[in-house]
């Protein structure tokens, strides 16, 4: 029998959602079958969805398992398993109310060693990837590192462009650029490569498109494919709305937004009509499972929720080097001048001050309209009037840049940050900002600055609320408008660093159980697994 972490043998639970009952039965995978592809092959679109909507629970031996708050599963504790193709399993088990899933065995070898196709648009080559890039290479450098033979099919890069050195690294994915301009993607060119690699010595037995890399018409020839949603149409609807929510009354539309506005809900429709010629899909937030099972008709036993994780030896607690970090670009220790008298020293005490008063708010990524940075930009300014010891550190490069220079020596810009001057900057802060009007995808970001130990101040929207922000221990969240981000900056001044600090705790911990690359590539490795061979995604 497999044991999982606690040494204990892991048991799958069946959910009844309308009495929450649990049933436990005995995990059988002692062996490997044959993959059926004939059942594969089968037209899985007619079978009925799976409601995959399950709480947090942690069994033990002989003790109900008990459900915590939120009332919500998380896919990095355990990984969903969709059942096997064939009318025997839908004869014994209602798969409308059901789902099995597995305890992550993290300690363990991989049962069989997979040969997986990637196709991603692009790989990072540079010192600064952008956050796609940098997840499709905490992915699958991790999946590499478990024993995996991971082949990358993506553009070209720039001969000049500051490459990344892997020296050392023992397991890397083998990268294939197609031939062409950097950074321009031609899918059909990749597709050729991936043909001809797939005839070689041994067939790949899964391939994971990120997002549209592989469009649906070639995707569809592939039956063992499973492709990640990093951002559908429909979210993309729901930014829009909020983008010009965010508008001043009368600051006039752009052409450019109000055509895309008319093309929207066509680009929603057609997404709705060419999904279901992906076989497997993979959302990386709650609320993004529920559109595509609700709202796309994806059969829920074809929707598998992975949050997007990240390197957690390259994000971590450090107070040193944000000490170091925050006197290198000119964060005073102290943002109010303090005297040696000691009745100010106490005073101070008395209203949870430390003597390192410097109250440091932080914000991160591409320095664009659709992150939110002009609502940012306006609400700090005013909120800067009232409170002369706040600083905003600006990590990243775009239009709103030269603003925010305009707003004095208390708002440093840093420029494009490497992933490295990402570690420091995230312990140099008391608190991360992320004023997104974006719904769709995850940043990155928000994980990163709560693995680092900080609390998080973000937009209300269902994938943050549901996915990141699960309680309100982790941070403030906001209507992604001036005024509401307004009060929540001043809401953050009134706790204080202290308490922030406290917060901070609970963010690593959750971010440490929950958001590591080591658990994405588990999930993913059990995903692909389960399209290799239905015997890891089945049971007697």
């Amino acid at each position: 029998m497999l044991e999982d972490i606690t040494g204990e043998n892991p048991s799958t639970h069946v959910l009844q959602q309308d009495t929450h009952e649990f049933v436990e039965l005995e995990t059988m995978i002692e062996h490997l079958g044959g993959t059926n592809t004939e059942e594969r092959s089968r037209d899985i679109d007619a079978e009925p969805p799976i409601n995959i909507e399950l709480p947090l629970i942690t069994p033990t031996a002989n003790e109900p398992p008990q459900i915590n708050e939120p009332d919500q599963y998380r896919i990095l504790n355990s990984v969903y398993i969709f059942p096997p193709i064939g009318e025997e399993y839908i004869e014994e088990f209602n798969p409308t109310d059901t789902i099995v899933f597995y305890t992550f065995i993290e300690n363990k070898p991989p049962p069989l060693r997979l040969k997986i196709a990637v196709f991603s648009r692009k790989w990072p080559v540079g010192t600064i990837p952008g956050g796609m890039e940098r997840h499709a290479y905490t992915l699958h450098t991790a999946l590499a590192h478990r024993g995996h033979q991971v082949h990358i099919f993506t553009s070209p890069v720039d001969e000049n462009s500051p490459s990344v050195s892997h020296a050392g690294v023992i397991s890397y994915p083998q990268i294939h650029f197609h031939e062409g301009g950097p950074g321009k993607w031609r899918y059909n060119n990749a597709f050729e490569q991936f043909n001809e690699e797939n005839q070689r010595a041994k067939p790949f037995d899964a391939v994971h498109s990120e997002s549209v890399a592989l469009p649906y018409w070639l995707a569809r020839r592939v039956p063992n494919l499973a492709v990640s949603w990093h951002g559908i149409a429909l979210e993309s609807l729901h930014s829009s709305i909020y983008q010009d929510l965010a508008r001043k009354p009368k600051e006039a539309i752009l052409p450019d937004f109000n055509k895309s506005l008319h093309g929207a809900v066509p680009r929603v429709l057609d997404e709705i009509r060419f999904f279901k010629n992906y076989n497997q899909h993979v959302a990386i937030s709650d609320s993004c499972g529920e559109m595509l099972r609700d709202v796309y008709q994806i059969p829920g036993r074809r929707v598998h929720v992975i949050v997007n994780g990240v390197d957690e030896d390259g994000f971590g607690e450090d107070e040193r080097l944000g000490r170091e970090f925050r006197s290198r670009i000119g964060v005073p220790v102290n943002a109010v001048e303090i005297s040696e008298n000691i009745k100010l020293l106490i005073y101070l005490e008395s209203l949870q001050f430390s003597t390192n008063a410097s109250l440091v708010f932080g914000v991160a990524g591409r320095l664009v309209k659709d992150k939110g940075h002009p609502i940012l930009y306006e609400a700090f300014s005013e909120f800067m009037k009232k409170h002369p010891d706040v600083y905003l550190i600006v990590a990243g490069s775009g239009p709103w840049q030269r603003r925010y220079r305009e707003l004095g020596p208390r708002v440093l810009v840093l420029g494009s940050t490497s992933p490295s001057e990402l570690r420091a900057f995230y312990n140099s802060i008391d608190i991360f900002v992320n004023p997104t009007l974006r719904p769709q995808g995850l940043d990155l970001t928000l994980m990163e600055a709560m693995m680092s130990g900080k609390p998080v101040m973000a937009s209300r929207f269902p994938s943050i609320k549901g996915t990141i922000v699960v309680d309100d221990e982790f941070g403030f969240m906001f209507t992604p408008n001036v005024k509401s981000l307004l009060e929540t900056l001043e809401a953050v001044a009134m706790e204080g660093s202290r308490r922030l600090a406290q917060r901070g705790k609970a963010c690593q911990q959750y971010a440490a159980s929950m958001f590591s690359a080591r658990k994405m590539a588990l999930a993913y490795e059990r995903l692909f697994l389960c399209i290799k061979n239905e015997t890891f995604c089945t049971y007697d």
